[in-house]
């Protein structure tokens, strides 16, 4: 691990792969919950993870770097299903990419369990992991202008689900009716990090 400063109170934390990044995420909430660790952030990404509002950051970046990263902690948390029609206008490029057809491509998405990485690029948009490296597939060459809200879709390593309307670039191979961000619920976000995500096909996609 590597832990860089951040302004007066904070410290980013690199490590090698995003199976890391969750496992010490994980480690960083359990710690600040048994009171051990006093810190006002705690946000992972692809490769990092920062603390921010860090009490003596100084002192946890001696700790963290001279620690080994932690295991990645078992998957206790409740399974969280989003309904899904397979019927993106994408999935035809996916089948092909992955070299199925397009009702096998939904199989293989909708028996696949994920966990939410990390969020970002939009309220409640997270980037979930879980599908074989050979499954990685390339954004569209041209990104669209509006992607619908509800959209699941696929991106290099990771599956999304476009919180609300707005420009994207990954490949589209559903929908789902689930709120997403709803600023009335506690959390807001219906995907955290470390959630564990399973798709539930509409219909008969996957039979």
């Amino acid at each position: 691990m590597r832990a860089l400063p951040v302004g007066d109170d904070a410290l980013l934390v690199e490590v090698s792969s995003g199976e890391e990044a969750q496992a010490l995420h994980a480690v960083l909430l359990r710690r600040r919950a048994e009171g051990t660790l006093t810190v006002r952030e705690i946000v992972p990404a692809a490769r990092t993870v920062l603390l921010d509002g860090l009490a003596d950051p100084d002192r946890w970046a001696a700790e963290l770097t001279s620690s080994r990263v932690p295991r990645v902690p078992s998957r206790a948390r409740e399974l969280i299903e989003l309904p899904v029609r397979y019927d993106g206008p994408d999935l035809a490029v996916v089948a092909r990419h992955w070299g199925v057809t397009e009702r096998e491509a939904a199989r293989i998405h909708a028996g696949t369990e994920f966990t939410v990485a990390f969020c970002g690029f939009a309220p409640g948009f997270g980037y979930l992991t879980g599908l074989p490296e050979r499954y990685a597939v390339p954004r569209r060459a041209t990104p669209r202008t509006a992607v619908p809200a509800g959209a699941v879709a696929l991106a290099g390593p990771y599956t999304g689900v476009y919180p609300r309307s707005s420009p994207g670039g990954w490949q589209l191979i559903g929908t789902t009716d689930a709120v997403l961000w709803d600023h009335r619920r506690t959390p807001a976000a219906l995907l955290t990090p470390g959630a564990r995500v399973r798709f539930v096909p509409l219909g008969d996609a996957c039979r």
